[in-house]
């Protein structure tokens, strides 16, 4: 039996706090950088918890939410996991990357050395949840997965963000080690692998430029 809705929980702001809170979200956003050189100082407590539960409030297909995080601080299973995923890159470089796609990512500092999976205080894994597998052990369905999952992504990247933290979207392929490593079920499968921590003193970032607006948008209007 569904649960009787509820009152939204929402205070309309003044028209002008509408566009200053959209300007100010977005030049907090428009910082934001990938960085892969991290300071090994420790997380405040809590911090970790907060970003994954505003994750959580993401949308999803029929309210399934078909997301796990992973949160590993453990020093010994980031080792596993940076050795395993440097094996997986180092595969991809050598035979799997195709030469248009080595070119394209040539001039960025990437390579399959991984040192940020343990210089870095945490790691998130994403999980999706292709189904599920109710109390009596019967597998149900989910929907919209991949949306919904990269929703959830995305606010789990602003989180970081906007806490003061920084973080790389890390997406060594194939990923079933992480199954292996963090015993999740066959059923999830890790799609993004996340450091997460302060940056290191000195680090530096590629001087890349965004697309314009014009060039990611069109606005219909009457």
């Amino acid at each position: 039996m569904s649960k009787p809705d509820q009152p939204l929980d929402y205070e309309r702001p003044a028209p002008d706090s509408v566009l200053k809170n959209s300007s100010e979200f977005l030049q907090l956003m428009q910082r934001r950088r990938t960085v892969r050189t991290f300071s090994s100082e420790p997380l405040p407590d809590g911090v970790l918890e907060n970003i994954v539960q505003t994750a959580g409030t993401a949308p999803s297909g029929a309210n399934k939410q078909p997301w796990f995080f992973t949160v590993v601080t453990s020093p010994e299973i980031k080792r596993r996991i940076r050795v395993a995923a440097e094996h997986e890159e180092a595969l991809n470089y050598s035979s799997r990357y195709s030469a248009e796609m080595l070119a394209d990512i040539g001039g960025l500092p990437v390579d399959a050395s991984k040192p940020y999976l343990e210089e870095a205080p945490a790691l998130i894994v994403v999980f999706k949840q292709s189904y599920r597998v109710d109390e009596e052990g019967y597998r149900r369905k989910n929907y919209y997965v991949n949306e919904s999952v990269g929703i959830a992504s995305g606010l789990l990247l602003a989180a970081i963000h906007q806490a003061g933290l920084v973080t790389v979207t890390h997406t060594p392929s194939p990923m079933k080690f992480m199954n292996d490593i963090l015993e999740r079920p066959h059923y999830e499968s890790a799609i993004l692998l996340m450091p997460v921590g302060y940056p290191a003193e000195g680090t530096t970032v590629p001087d890349l430029t965004r697309k314009s607006l014009d060039e990611i948008a069109r606005f219909y209007a009457e």
